[in-house]
């Protein structure tokens, strides 16, 4: 997966540079590299690294709320004894 999303992120800068050296008169077949390079970065790339990164990792533990605010901080933590009841 690692050699992938590397491979993938090569191809897309050197669309994006082969675009980005096009002369003016192929205008439009520079925007198509520029664009194909882009949208491998961002479409393939992004979400594959992205996928391999969080296997794994608790979603909760990157939330910020006030129990991981408070640890931060080096603050104990409220006392939650009275959540249950609704707030009016």
């Amino acid at each position: 997966m690692k050699y992938l999303i590397t491979a993938i992120t090569l191809i897309s800068i050197g669309l994006i540079i082969y675009g980005l050296n096009l002369d003016g008169e192929q205008e439009a077949m520079a925007n198509k590299f520029i664009g194909s390079g882009t949208l491998g970065l961002f479409l393939l790339a992004m979400p594959l690294f992205l996928i391999k990164e969080s296997k794994g990792k608790k979603f909760k533990d990157y939330m910020l709320n006030d129990e991981n605010v408070r640890k931060m901080q080096g603050k104990k933590p409220r006392n939650t004894d009275n959540q249950d009841t609704p707030l009016n």
